[in-house]
């Protein structure tokens, strides 16, 4: 399969369902696209009379994906099968070989599946509740000619029968597995991973490099699954930002700092505002071993610090062993990558009332960036350029990069 010619011979198309171009030309994937997003941010573009921009596709957009996750299940007789779940529903779909998916990791996973009844271990019964393996996560890195692969077992207990052999078994066949991790999820939940790790081989993180940055991932840490187009993506976010060196940055929403960190060397300080705490815990590693001395992190909710911060709160430094609270300078930009539910209503009144000149604003879903928009809008912004960036080929989602700047006239009225 190209990425010019429609995709027919994809045997899941109408069995999965997360595929919803799978059956059409790249380059016509990219005008629907965008389209889309042109419809769903019409009134916006209207009212600030811009144009959105066209839409970024990727070079290689097969095999994309570098976290690969698989549901294990039984079927009739006993017959195990990996995959994903269908399309609104908890039915697993048997699939191997996605055209989306990293082959070699792919690969692992059905090793994994091979090796399962030679070491009796039991798939998870969502009915029952019983059995052991749940998920097999398998994410990537990549740096400078080297990969290195993370496999998580995600099981519903802890004790690991042969686990010793088990791990000889995979690195045998594969070796370019640098570490393997037992996450144990016992809860009644939709969640792939729980909260416990327990690390079988190697450290437990693979390193991944992003425009010269080294970048520490965990199992739970988010990371953009599109590599080529992260690099992309990122370029265009530093661009529209444009910071001098003296300019504060706050990086809101910013999971393990990617963005932060690689702007960092651009301006004098940068925040990253970021609930997770193994998200942080990664972000300060990464400033930390890429020697990024003008960025800190504070693990918090983005719009409870947002607002606690308009409202002149001092703020804790997290990323400093010393308890000791200081208040940041006034901002110069706003990094805002919220989740698809996009921004609320009080972090953007509370940014708004802080007259930041310049918001680049990241989203991964048109709908609540048009939402989010229209409120920054009312507030004296204007929005400036409409950037959709196709980072998951052959789906329907699309992330855009917004920029947004509020006018001298409108600052100084503050």
């Amino acid at each position: 399969m190209t990425e010019n010619k429609k995709t027919e011979k994809c045997p899941y198309f109408k069995k999965c369902g997360g595929c919803k171009y799978i059956n059409l030309e790249y380059k016509e994937q990219l005008q629907i696209k965008k389209q889309n997003i042109c419809k769903l941010l019409k009134s916006v573009c209207e009212s600030q009379k811009i144009k959105i921009d066209e839409i970024v596709g990727s070079d290689a957009p097969l095999y994309y994906r570098n976290k690969v996750h698989s549901v294990f299940a039984r079927v009739g007789g006993g017959k195990i099968i990996r995959g994903i779940y269908r399309e609104d529903s908890h039915k697993v779909v048997d699939i191997k070989g996605c055209f989306l998916e990293d082959e070699t990791a792919d690969k692992i996973i059905e090793e994994v599946k091979r090796l399962l009844p030679s070491f009796k271990y039991k798939v998870y019964d969502e009915d029952s509740k019983t059995g052991w393996l749940r998920h097999v996560l398998v994410r990537v890195s990549h740096t400078g000619n080297t990969s290195e692969f993370m496999l998580v077992l995600v099981t519903s207990t802890v004790p690991f029968p042969g686990k010793n052999n088990f791990v000889k078994a995979i690195r045998d066949k594969f070796p370019q597995i640098t570490t393997i991790i037992q996450n144990i999820n016992d809860k009644r939940t939709s969640m792939v991973l729980g909260d416990r790790n327990i690390i079988c081989f190697g450290k437990g993180y693979i390193e991944d490099e992003l425009l010269g940055l080294k970048f520490r991932i965990s199992p739970n840490s988010f990371y953009q699954v599109n590599p080529t187009q992260t690099k992309k993506l990122y370029s265009k976010v530093i661009e529209l930002a444009a910071p001098k060196k003296t300019d504060v940055v706050i990086d809101a929403y910013c999971g393990t700092g990617t963005i932060g960190s690689c702007l960092a060397k651009y301006c004098g300080e940068v925040y990253g505002i970021e609930l997770n705490p193994e998200a942080v815990k990664d972000a300060v590693f990464n400033a930390k071993q890429n020697n990024i001395n003008n960025i800190r992190f504070i693990k918090d909710d983005a719009t409870k610090w947002m607002v606690n911060y308009a409202a002149n709160i001092k703020t804790p430094n997290t990323n400093n062993t010393a308890e000791r609270k200081e208040k940041l300078s006034s901002p110069d930009v706003l990094i805002m990558d919220p989740p698809r539910s996009g921004s609320t209503p009080e972090f953007i009144n509370a940014a708004s009332g802080l007259n930041i000149p310049k918001i680049v604003y990241v989203s991964c879903n048109p709908e609540t960036l048009a939402n989010d928009l229209k409120v920054f809008i009312k507030k004296g912004y204007a929005v400036k350029s409409i950037t959709p960036f196709d980072m998951f080929p052959w789906t329907e989602h699309c992330e855009s990069i917004a920029l947004i700047e509020k006018d001298k006239k409108e600052r100084n009225k503050k």
